[in-house]
């Protein structure tokens, strides 16, 4: 099977894994009107077709180490077990990630989902193997904490803003008529989604921890190829769900999927074949001998990063917040420098542990 052999692969994997895992989420914004709960049938299909055909090529390609197939073998079903969970656990979250996508955005979902996945991961792991300098970790904790409240106000402020613009257009358009006060357009369900995100996506890396640990632990693609499993054979149970209870218009049936475009489907494929070229890189990086490991702090960083990777996407080329007020900009640019300052202090933490 092949793994990095040298620091600078190590160091490769991990920036690829931050950039697939940054920008994913950009073929569902090019798949427009199509229904987030129809992309993501695509989606799970792609990140399994990823998965089966690296574990069966790259996978299969060192002669001198285990392959796919000998590690195969000798994985324990506990692990096994392990990452299907973890798949599962993770469907859901990303399920409500890509919800919240399709009513907010990328700057928003992304920073307070994942932002809020972080804080739990942290704390939980602190809680079960109290490492690394509590100062640095809790103080970026509440660094964090507080760039995902601020998102949250920039995101209803930009809202408020584009309410009384149409309210003022109504006026200018036709001062006698009596006309209703727009409605928000969903500011409370896009943060709620990218919460209850967060609360669940810190839920299941340690479940892939478990899955790669003893001797009869899943290698990198293994790993994949069953996590991959959890994950499309969850989104059987999910989907349907969503379809029936849709946080954004009406309820549809899993047959409009083949109503679909080449165009769509091919999006949401590459999707989710982003996503697992990232997961396998991450997976490879992870199981790198102690000798040519990046580092924890690098590691961590990189692996977050994709956080503000899709975060500028989503402010910079989709420009989810255009016109928005000066007020406004100073938030986000004010939540962009706490987050990454808050993601810096924690992947510092275990650099400078207290004795």
């Amino acid at each position: 099977m092949i793994l990095p052999t040298t620091y600078a692969v190590v160091l490769i994997l991990a920036v690829v894994s931050m950039l697939g895992w940054g920008s994913w989420a950009n073929a569902q914004k090019m798949s427009g009107k199509w229904r987030f709960e129809l992309f993501y049938y695509d989606y799970s299909i792609g990140m399994l077709l990823c998965a089966l055909i690296a574990a069966y090529t790259l996978g299969e390609m060192s002669p001198k180490d285990l392959t796919f197939s000998d590690n195969l073998l000798i994985a324990g079903r506990r692990q096994m077990v392990w990452a299907l969970g973890a798949g599962g656990v993770f469907n859901l979250a990303n399920l409500l990630l890509v919800a919240a996508i399709s009513v907010s955005g990328m700057a928003v979902a992304f920073p307070i989902g994942l932002g809020l996945a972080l804080v739990v991961g942290v704390v939980s792991n602190y809680l079960l193997n109290p490492q690394g300098n509590p100062i640095l970790l809790f103080g970026g904790v509440v660094l964090v904490l507080i760039a995902i409240i601020v998102d949250a106000f920039a995101y209803g402020g930009y809202l408020d803003d584009r309410i009384e613009e149409e309210k003022k257009a109504a006026l200018i358009a036709d001062p006698r008529a009596k006309k209703r006060a727009p409605q928000p357009t969903g500011a409370a369900r896009g943060i709620i989604l990218s919460i209850v995100c967060g609360i669940v996506m810190g839920c299941f890396y340690p479940m892939l921890e478990m899955a790669r640990q003893g001797e009869a632990g899943l290698a990198p693609y293994g790993l994949a190829l069953f996590f991959s499993i959890g994950v499309i054979g969850s989104s059987l149970f999910y989907i349907p769900f969503f379809l029936n209870f849709p946080v954004s218009g009406d309820p549809i049936q899993a047959s409009d999927y083949f109503r679909g475009t080449g165009k769509q489907h091919a999006l949401g494929l590459l999707g989710g074949v982003i996503w697992m070229i990232g997961g396998i890189c991450n997976f490879a990086a992870a199981a790198a001998p102690a000798s040519i490991q990046v580092g924890p702090a690098v590691s961590y960083a990189m692996g977050q990063g994709a956080t503000m990777v899709s975060a500028f996407w989503g402010l910079l080329v989709w420009r989810e917040f255009k016109g928005a007020s000066p007020r406004v900009r100073t938030l986000i640019a004010f939540m962009v420098v706490l987050f990454i300052a808050g993601l810096g202090m924690v992947s510092m933490a275990s650099l400078h542990a207290s004795r």
